[in-house]
């Protein structure tokens, strides 16, 4: 039966990856290329080349904290919208550490105190929100979503004023110092921090599956009412749970920054972002941290295999963005799902309908009866 299960998840993670691959084959078809041929360009660089596959690792090392931050919560049913927000606030303030602190500090020191930085950071962001929901039953995604846009303004305020490098020729703060950059481990873009994200999904692994707040945690998505009546303190569960969710999210905005982008710009975590990616991700894990690192891994061999498209082919790299997008769409489905049980709701109102029609069947059969 676990068996099963298993199975069933997986098809459903593949499910939505197909179909976006079939409609991008489509695409790819109506201007005059071949699908395959795009494909295994796509797969074979990112995936089956010692410098593809250490660049894919690369990408994925802020997708796999940010799939587990969103995870974490929406496992226990807690729709926290927020961990883009402590990304970009992890990323912005431990890029201003790393530019500020004295150079001369030992660079192991700097790296640890810009991560931490982050990851306060990160923490900080989601604190209101969790209150909210924790004592006031406020819905969370409305918060998070919120606070979203305001703290993108108030990071473009900070960027372009207060702490804007004056000799840069754009909107960005300055270049964090030599010290607390994350150096490469060969020709490819790979960084201790993939490491660092690495540790952080093992440790995140036996939480999710092998301690007591794992267990507390699908026992708040099941039935939170029912996790309550039995003693769980539901409320310092949300809070801690966001808490996570927050420090992880701002590992990876300043993993992010202190390995791969080295000043915060008004477009740092990308379009659509780090933490909308890892929303995705998530739920093309089915929020398992295993499922999330095959997730991250797979969706940033999408990135690294965009980039040599063009190289190898006329296919314009834009046609990834075209699948990423298809697999977001067909994913959204089923999130509402998760978020509203849109399946039970229909399968309650089929199985009325067919108990109603039975009934009148029977109803029209016993008058048949009495009028014979």
């Amino acid at each position: 039966m676990k068996a099963r299960n298993v199975g069933i998840r997986i098809l459903n993670s593949l499910i939505p990856v197909l179909l976006a691959f079939v409609v991008g084959g489509v695409v790819i078809a109506s201007i005059g290329e071949n699908p395959v041929e795009t494909y295994w360009i796509l797969i074979s660089k990112s995936l089956l080349t010692p410098k593809g596959f250490l660049t894919t690792l690369h990408y994925a090392a802020p997708l796999i904290l940010t799939g587990l931050a969103i995870a974490v919560n929406f496992k226990a049913g807690i729709y926290n919208m927020g961990v883009e927000g402590s990304v970009l606030l992890g990323g912005f303030f431990a890029g201003i550490a790393g530019a500020y602190l004295p150079a001369t500090l030992d660079p192991t020191m700097l790296k640890l105190l810009c991560l931490l930085v982050g990851i306060v950071c990160g923490m900080l962001y989601v604190v209101v929100p969790a209150l909210l929901k924790a004592y006031f039953h406020v819905d969370e995604m409305v918060v998070t979503l919120m606070l979203n846009y305001a703290l993108a303004k108030v990071l473009e305020f900070l960027s372009t004023g207060v702490f804007r490098d004056q000799g840069a020729g754009y909107v960005c703060t300055p270049t964090i110092s030599d010290g607390a950059m994350f150096q490469r481990i060969s020709s490819a873009k790979l960084t201790p921090f993939f490491f660092i994200s690495l540790a952080a999904f093992v440790v995140m692994f036996f939480v999710m599956n092998r301690s007591k707040l794992g267990f507390e945690i699908t026992a708040m998505g099941k039935n939170v009412e029912f996790a309550d009546a039995m003693g769980m303190r539901v409320r310092r569960k949300i809070i801690v749970l966001m808490l996570i969710s927050g420090a992880l999210a701002g590992l990876a905005g300043a993993g992010y920054m202190l390995s791969d982008q080295y000043h915060y710009t008004l477009s740092f975590s990308g379009d659509p972002g780090l933490g909308w990616d890892g929303m995705l991700i998530a739920l093309l894990g089915n929020h398992s941290p295993v499922g999330i690192l095959i997730a991250a891994i797979f969706y940033a061999a999408l990135k690294t295999g965009a980039d040599n498209i063009n190289l190898y082919s006329s296919v314009p790299k834009e046609i990834v963005t075209v699948i990423q997008g298809l697999i977001i769409l067909f994913l959204a489905v089923k999130l509402l799902d998760e978020r509203f049980g849109l399946r039970d709701r229909a399968r309650k109102r089929i199985s009325r309908r067919h108990s109603a029609a039975q009934t009148s069947a029977g109803v029209v059969s016993d008058n048949n009866a009495g009028e014979a």
